[in-house]
């Protein structure tokens, strides 16, 4: 494994991303410019609050969605116990409401990751806000440290982009921690990678929200967006009017430590539907029993292969290495729609055909990295999240083993560490109306995050989507849903009777689909 992929193998199993693996990698937000001669004026600003903001377009990568947006960006400073010194300045977007009049609690949006820019994200959830914008306005902030906020990220320093070999990271930590203190010591000449926390992000959330002359908000937090949700409407309660928790971690929740017991549960869950699918079971076996046995075989022996590049159709040759299928599994069981095409993917190359996996692996290792700030991701981890890290011995021969704790215990080792606060990891006790969405098949956050962080909201309430995995928003009638939620700030009155149609995906038996 390459020095560069041990930060992706990281970044692939650690970060609670929100979007589909096709989606990781979104352009940079950027202002439509004129074309080449054209003298045009710029529009007069629009202002929002004491905010004065210019047209721009959010656009993503890997789909053809845009959207029409306002931006600005607003300095902070990188250390508030000192603000006449260095300052951040963020990357601030404004998504209109559709009516002039819009309520005047704006929705902000929280990105997940850590390391994900909301500016970035935004165009691949546009949709699941599309009824809530009827109303009422949406506000991105680039977190400190992502995005266009002074963005905190280690490709190219180092060896971490070079191509040669070296030991895994649980052989060689020393060849780790020697990158990431190369990292460390790059972003330091323009960070004080204290700063970098979600404890630093809320308050840079709050003074964005005065700016913009909001006396309330509403949020909705994503992934690790529901940690940066759950401090805000702690810290800030009195300008907090409504939260929407999609795919949340606990704020008890160690960075970390149940990642790989969550995958393998969520596994099972859906691998279970081929062993209830007469035609699959008699097919393919049973997906697990065929990944284990894969990933052994690959441990022992990577596979060289010959396969077609799915990004550029030209034909290439590789190796199939443990940690390619390790990857693919983690990533594709997010979306339970890709996971349906792990089966027989997996019954192909124990019989000797490894192509459709390299070929799947090389797409997403194309992807992996470009829209985390692993600068920024280990700020907050090795902040909040560090000292509690812990080996689990029962997991060593799980799909992601114990690879990622001890790789993040080794970073940590060699990264600067901010401060929390003393109650950081206490849940959320609150009167605020919340809800929180869980996926039956998140491989991230399980259904049991869900119940636990609801169990102490006296006005929340759990809505569990079946046959859904991480990021949820978007799914079926949880727009309408969600934008019902914002107009009466009561969770538990909603009717979420709508949900019950929602499918679960069955496995493909083919490349051509599941039995009809």
């Amino acid at each position: 494994m390459t020095p560069r992929n041990i930060f992706r193998l990281a970044l692939a199993i650690a970060a609670a991303g929100y979007l589909a693996w096709s989606q990781l990698a979104p352009h940079h937000a950027a202002a439509r410019k004129p074309a080449a001669g054209a003298q045009e004026p710029p529009p007069p600003p629009r202002k929002l609050g004491s905010l004065a903001f210019q047209p721009c377009t959010l656009s993503t990568a890997m789909a053809p969605t845009t959207v029409a947006a306002q931006c600005t960006r607003m300095d902070v400073p990188e250390d508030r116990a000192h603000p006449g010194g260095r300052t951040i300045s963020l990357a601030i977007a404004w998504v209109p409401s559709r009516d002039d009049e819009a309520a005047p609690d704006p929705v902000f949006m929280l990105a997940g990751g850590p390391g994900q820019s909301a500016l970035e994200s935004y165009p691949g959830v546009a949709p699941a806000f599309s009824e809530t914008r009827k109303q009422r306005d949406v506000i991105l902030v680039d977190q400190r440290g992502t995005g266009g906020s002074n963005p905190l990220s280690c490709k190219g320093i180092g060896n971490a982009s070079g191509d040669q070999q070296v030991p895994d990271a649980l052989d060689d930590p020393a060849t780790l921690r020697r990158l990431t203190a190369e990292c460390r010591d790059a972003l330091a000449k323009k960070a004080d990678l204290r700063f970098y926390t979600t404890t630093d992000a809320i308050a840079d959330l709050d003074a964005v929200r005065a700016a913009i002359g909001a006396d309330k908000i509403d949020l909705v937090g994503i992934s690790y967006g529901t940690r940066v949700a759950q401090q805000y409407a702690r810290t800030y309660a009195a300008h907090t009017r409504a939260v929407v928790l999609d795919s949340v971690a606990p704020n008890e929740l160690i960075f970390g430590n149940d990642f790989a017991r969550n995958l393998e549960d969520a596994l099972a869950l859906q691998f279970k539907l081929c062993a209830n699918e007469p035609a699959c079971a008699k097919k393919l076996g049973e997906p697990k029993a065929n990944l284990d046995d894969l990933l052994a075989k690959l441990k022992a022996n990577p596979q060289p292969v010959d396969y077609r590049d799915p990004q550029t159709g030209a034909f290439a040759h590789g190796t199939l290495t443990r940690a390619d299928v390790a990857i693919l599994a983690r990533m594709y069981a997010y979306q339970p729609i890709a996971l349906a095409t792990l089966p027989i993917a997996l019954a192909d190359a124990l019989g000797g055909h490894y192509a459709a996996l390299k070929a799947q692996a090389s797409a997403l290792n194309g992807n992996l990295g470009d829209s985390m700030a692993e600068g920024m991701q280990l700020s907050v981890i090795c902040a909040e999240d560090a000292d509690g890290l812990k080996v689990a011995p029962e997991m060593a021969s799980s799909v992601l083993g114990n690879q990622l704790v001890q790789a993040l215990q080794e970073q940590c080792a060699a990264w600067p560490h901010g401060t929390r606060p003393a109650d950081f990891h206490q849940p959320l006790v609150s009167d605020l109306p919340i809800l929180v969405l869980e996926g039956e098949f998140d491989p991230v956050t399980p259904p049991r995050y869900g119940k636990q962080v609801t169990q102490h909201l006296h006005n929340g309430r759990m809505l569990l989507l079946r046959g859904q995995g991480h990021n949820v928003i978007g799914v079926g009638c949880m727009p309408k849903l969600m934008a019902h939620f914002f107009e009466t700030a009561n969770a538990k009155a909603l009717d979420a009777s709508c949900l019950d149609a929602l499918p679960r995906t069955p496995p493909f038996t083919s490349y051509s689909g599941w039995e009809p």
